[in-house]
C-alpha cells in the first residue's frame, strides 16, 4: 500500500520518458515516466551497489476520457523487486 504522502509525490509531473531516482523517509525509489511525465512504475527499497532497488515494485493504472480527464489512478503492487 502506498501511502498519502508517497502518493502526492508520485502525483506531480517529472521529465517524460526517464528513470527518477529519489529518497523518501528512509527508502531509495526509482520510477520511470510516461510521455506526459507521470510516474508509471515504481521501485522502493534500498538502492543496491548496481544502483538497482530491491524491494518492491508498483505499477500505475492511469485511464484518460476522451477530454483527457483522468477517470482511473490506481497503484497496484506487482511483487518483488531484485
Amino acid at each position: 500500500m502506498i501511502n498519502p504522502q508517497l502518493q502526492k509525490l508520485l502525483s506531480k509531473k517529472y521529465e517524460p520518458s526517464t528513470m527518477v531516482d529519489l529518497t523518501f523517509k528512509g527508502n531509495d525509489l526509482s520510477f520511470k515516466t510516461d510521455e506526459d511525465g507521470n510516474p508509471i512504475l515504481l521501485f522502493i527499497g534500498k538502492r543496491t551497489a548496481a544502483g538497482t532497488v530491491k524491494g518492491e515494485r508498483y505499477a500505475r493504472t492511469l485511464k484518460r476520457d476522451p477530454e483527457g480527464k483522468v477517470i482511473k489512478d490506481h497503484w497496484e503492487q506487482k511483487g518483488k523487486a531484485t
